[in-house]
Protein backbone atom coordinates (compact mmCIF):
# COMPACT_ATOMS: atom_id res chain seq x y z
CA UNK A 1 0.00 0.00 0.00
CA UNK A 2 1.25 3.51 -0.75
CA UNK A 3 3.01 5.44 2.01
CA UNK A 4 1.14 8.65 1.20
CA UNK A 5 -2.21 9.91 -0.03
CA UNK A 6 -3.66 8.20 -3.07
CA UNK A 7 -6.59 10.32 -4.13
CA UNK A 8 -7.42 13.92 -4.88
CA UNK A 9 -10.51 15.79 -5.97
CA UNK A 10 -11.80 14.39 -9.25
CA UNK A 11 -12.46 10.88 -10.43
CA UNK A 12 -11.29 7.88 -8.43
CA UNK A 13 -8.90 5.33 -9.85
CA UNK A 14 -10.06 1.75 -9.71
CA UNK A 15 -8.19 0.06 -6.83
CA UNK A 16 -6.54 -2.45 -9.20
CA UNK A 17 -5.29 0.39 -11.41
CA UNK A 18 -3.92 2.35 -8.46
CA UNK A 19 -2.20 -0.77 -7.07
CA UNK A 20 -0.73 -1.65 -10.49
CA UNK A 21 0.75 1.84 -10.74
CA UNK A 22 2.23 1.62 -7.22
CA UNK A 23 3.73 -1.81 -8.07
CA UNK A 24 5.30 -0.39 -11.24
CA UNK A 25 6.75 2.54 -9.27
CA UNK A 26 8.22 0.20 -6.64
CA UNK A 27 10.52 -1.06 -9.42
CA UNK A 28 12.05 2.41 -9.95
CA UNK A 29 15.23 2.67 -7.92
CA UNK A 30 16.99 5.79 -6.76
CA UNK A 31 20.09 6.34 -8.93
CA UNK A 32 22.21 7.31 -5.91
CA UNK A 33 21.01 4.47 -3.64
CA UNK A 34 20.18 1.66 -6.09
CA UNK A 35 18.63 -0.75 -3.59
CA UNK A 36 16.03 1.83 -2.52
CA UNK A 37 12.91 2.44 -4.59
CA UNK A 38 11.52 5.90 -5.13
CA UNK A 39 8.39 4.69 -3.31
CA UNK A 40 10.41 3.66 -0.25
CA UNK A 41 12.33 6.92 -0.39
CA UNK A 42 9.03 8.83 -0.31
CA UNK A 43 9.60 10.60 -3.61
CA UNK A 44 6.30 9.30 -5.00
CA UNK A 45 3.77 11.40 -3.12
CA UNK A 46 0.49 10.44 -4.68
CA UNK A 47 -1.24 8.28 -7.24
CA UNK A 48 -4.61 9.78 -8.07
CA UNK A 49 -6.94 10.63 -10.91
CA UNK A 50 -7.76 13.98 -12.44
CA UNK A 51 -11.35 15.05 -13.19
CA UNK A 52 -11.55 12.94 -16.37
CA UNK A 53 -10.07 9.83 -14.71
CA UNK A 54 -6.54 10.12 -16.11
CA UNK A 55 -4.00 8.69 -13.64
CA UNK A 56 -1.77 11.36 -12.12
CA UNK A 57 1.48 10.46 -10.35
CA UNK A 58 2.96 13.20 -8.18
CA UNK A 59 6.62 13.11 -7.23
CA UNK A 60 8.58 15.38 -4.90
CA UNK A 61 12.37 15.59 -5.25
CA UNK A 62 14.41 15.10 -2.10
CA UNK A 63 15.55 18.68 -2.51
CA UNK A 64 15.14 21.20 -5.32
CA UNK A 65 18.81 21.07 -6.31
CA UNK A 66 19.06 17.27 -6.37
CA UNK A 67 21.00 16.29 -9.50
CA UNK A 68 19.03 13.02 -9.78
CA UNK A 69 15.59 14.67 -10.04
CA UNK A 70 15.40 14.58 -13.83
CA UNK A 71 16.78 11.03 -14.01
CA UNK A 72 14.16 9.88 -11.49
CA UNK A 73 11.34 11.58 -13.41
CA UNK A 74 12.46 9.87 -16.63
CA UNK A 75 12.65 6.49 -14.86
CA UNK A 76 9.17 6.97 -13.37
CA UNK A 77 7.82 7.90 -16.83
CA UNK A 78 9.46 4.80 -18.36
CA UNK A 79 8.03 2.53 -15.62
CA UNK A 80 4.54 3.93 -16.19
CA UNK A 81 4.90 3.41 -19.94
CA UNK A 82 6.16 -0.19 -19.52
CA UNK A 83 3.23 -0.97 -17.20
CA UNK A 84 0.75 0.24 -19.82
CA UNK A 85 0.05 3.68 -18.35
CA UNK A 86 1.35 5.83 -21.20
CA UNK A 87 -1.62 8.12 -20.71
CA UNK A 88 -0.76 8.76 -17.04
CA UNK A 89 0.37 12.28 -16.23
CA UNK A 90 3.51 12.88 -14.17
CA UNK A 91 3.60 15.98 -11.97
CA UNK A 92 6.29 17.39 -9.71
CA UNK A 93 5.30 19.04 -6.44
CA UNK A 94 7.82 21.11 -4.48
CA UNK A 95 5.45 21.91 -1.62
CA UNK A 96 5.36 20.57 0.90
CA UNK A 97 9.09 19.94 0.63
CA UNK A 98 10.33 16.37 0.89
CA UNK A 99 11.39 15.23 4.35
CA UNK A 100 13.21 12.15 5.59
CA UNK A 101 10.02 11.38 7.54
CA UNK A 102 8.62 10.15 4.21
CA UNK A 103 11.11 7.28 4.00
CA UNK A 104 9.19 4.07 4.68
CA UNK A 105 10.24 1.51 7.27
CA UNK A 106 11.19 -0.82 4.43
CA UNK A 107 13.27 2.02 2.97
CA UNK A 108 15.04 2.52 6.30
CA UNK A 109 15.86 -1.19 6.44
CA UNK A 110 17.16 -1.12 2.86
CA UNK A 111 19.41 1.82 3.76
CA UNK A 112 20.89 -0.24 6.59
CA UNK A 113 21.35 -3.21 4.23
CA UNK A 114 23.31 -0.89 1.92
CA UNK A 115 25.55 0.15 4.84
CA UNK A 116 23.92 3.60 5.14
CA UNK A 117 22.58 4.68 8.52
CA UNK A 118 19.00 5.94 8.13
CA UNK A 119 17.93 9.32 9.53
CA UNK A 120 17.56 9.34 13.30
CA UNK A 121 15.25 12.17 14.22
CA UNK A 122 11.69 12.23 13.07
CA UNK A 123 10.42 15.59 11.95
CA UNK A 124 13.38 17.67 13.00
CA UNK A 125 16.68 19.06 11.89
CA UNK A 126 20.00 17.88 13.24
CA UNK A 127 21.28 19.72 16.26
CA UNK A 128 23.28 22.72 15.18
CA UNK A 129 26.98 22.23 15.81
CA UNK A 130 27.57 18.75 17.17
CA UNK A 131 26.87 15.86 14.78
CA UNK A 132 24.25 13.36 15.94
CA UNK A 133 25.15 10.08 17.61
CA UNK A 134 24.55 7.57 14.84
CA UNK A 135 24.59 3.80 15.37
CA UNK A 136 26.66 1.80 12.90
CA UNK A 137 24.40 0.18 10.26
CA UNK A 138 26.81 -2.77 10.01
CA UNK A 139 27.38 -3.83 13.63
CA UNK A 140 24.95 -1.62 15.59
CA UNK A 141 27.64 -0.05 17.77
CA UNK A 142 26.88 3.39 19.16
CA UNK A 143 30.62 4.10 19.24
CA UNK A 144 30.81 6.09 16.03
CA UNK A 145 32.26 9.41 14.96
CA UNK A 146 31.50 11.89 12.21
CA UNK A 147 34.56 12.32 10.00
CA UNK A 148 33.01 14.53 7.28
CA UNK A 149 29.79 16.54 7.16
CA UNK A 150 29.27 15.44 3.56
CA UNK A 151 29.52 11.98 2.03
CA UNK A 152 29.10 11.05 -1.62
CA UNK A 153 26.12 13.39 -1.81
CA UNK A 154 25.10 16.50 0.12
CA UNK A 155 22.31 14.61 1.91
CA UNK A 156 24.75 12.21 3.61
CA UNK A 157 27.55 12.59 6.15
CA UNK A 158 30.56 10.28 6.47
CA UNK A 159 31.02 8.37 9.73
CA UNK A 160 33.42 5.76 11.10
CA UNK A 161 32.55 3.01 13.55
CA UNK A 162 34.98 2.52 16.42
CA UNK A 163 33.54 -0.97 17.02
CA UNK A 164 33.96 -2.66 13.63
CA UNK A 165 36.25 0.07 12.23
CA UNK A 166 34.16 0.38 9.05
CA UNK A 167 33.30 3.72 7.47
CA UNK A 168 29.65 4.38 6.60
CA UNK A 169 27.37 7.12 5.41
CA UNK A 170 24.55 8.63 7.45
CA UNK A 171 21.48 9.87 5.58
CA UNK A 172 20.97 13.26 7.22
CA UNK A 173 17.57 14.46 8.37
CA UNK A 174 15.94 16.95 6.07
Amino acid sequence: MPPHGSSTAGAELAPEVREAIWRALEEVYDPEIPNLSVVDLGIVRRVAADADGTPVVTITPTYTGCPATQVIALAVRAALDRAGFRHARLETALAPPWTTDWITERGRERLREAGIAPPLQSGGKERFGAPPEVPCPRCGSAETECIAEFGATACKALYRCRGCLEPFEYFKCL
